[in-house]
C-alpha cells in the first residue's frame, strides 16, 4: 500500500518513472473495461489515451487523485465513454468484446462451444435488455470487481442507488437469459 503511495505521490511531481509505472499498471485494464463498454477496440484505445492525458494535465496543475488512483481512472474513463456513447452508438463484433478464441485458430470442445453460446447470449443481453446505467454497474461490481463504495464513486452516485441499479440489471439479465434459453430450445 505504502508503495502505491509513494508511486502517486511522485507521479503528481510528474516524475516520468512513476507516470510509466501507473500506465503500465493500468492501461491494461481501462483499455478492458473501455471496450467492454464501447465495443470498437479504437474508440477503447483513444479512451485510455485520453484518461492518461487528463491525468496528466491535473498533475500538471497541482490536481488529480490523492489516494485512489484506480477509482480516479475508472472513473474518468466511465466519463469519457459516456460522452463519446452520446456522440455515436457503434457496436464492434461479438469477437472483438470477447476476444476469447482468437482467430479460430483451434477446435473448440463441446463445453467451450457451450460456454460461447451462453457468453454470446449474456453479451447480447447486456446490450440490449440493460439500461446503460446498468450495464456499467454490472461491468463494474462484476468483471472490473469494484466495491460498492468504488462503484458508486466512479459513476457518481449513491451507493444504495447502485444497489437498486445492480438488483434491477441482474433481474433483467435472468429474465432474459430465461427467455433466450427457452426460445433456444
Amino acid at each position: 500500500m505504502k508503495e502505491g503511495v509513494a508511486l502517486l505521490k511522485a507521479a503528481q511531481k510528474l516524475d516520468e518513472e512513476a507516470l510509466t509505472a501507473i500506465f503500465d499498471q493500468f492501461a491494461p485494464a481501462i483499455y478492458k473495461y473501455t471496450l467492454r463498454l464501447c465495443h470498437d477496440p479504437i474508440t477503447a484505445d483513444n479512451i485510455v489515451g485520453d484518461v492518461f492525458a487528463q491525468l496528466l494535465e491535473q498533475f500538471g496543475v497541482g490536481k488529480g487523485p490523492r489516494t485512489n488512483l484506480r477509482s480516479y481512472l475508472y472513473q474518468t474513463a466511465y466519463h469519457l465513454v459516456v460522452d463519446r456513447s452520446r456522440d455515436s452508438q457503434h457496436n464492434a463484433p461479438l469477437e472483438v468484446a470477447m476476444s476469447n478464441f482468437a482467430g479460430g485458430h483451434f477446435m473448440p470442445t463441446q463445453s467451450q462451444i457451450e460456454e460461447r453460446v451462453m457468453m454470446e447470449a449474456l453479451i447480447s443481453a447486456m446490450n440490449t435488455e440493460l439500461t446503460d446505467d446498468q450495464r456499467h454497474v454490472i461491468i463494474l461490481r462484476f468483471l472490473e470487481d469494484f466495491s460498492l463504495k468504488e462503484t458508486a464513486d466512479i459513476m457518481g452516485k449513491e451507493i444504495n442507488n447502485i444497489k437498486v441499479i445492480q438488483n434491477r440489471g441482474i433481474a433483467r439479465l435472468r429474465k432474459a437469459m430465461g427467455l433466450q434459453l427457452e426460445e433456444d430450445w
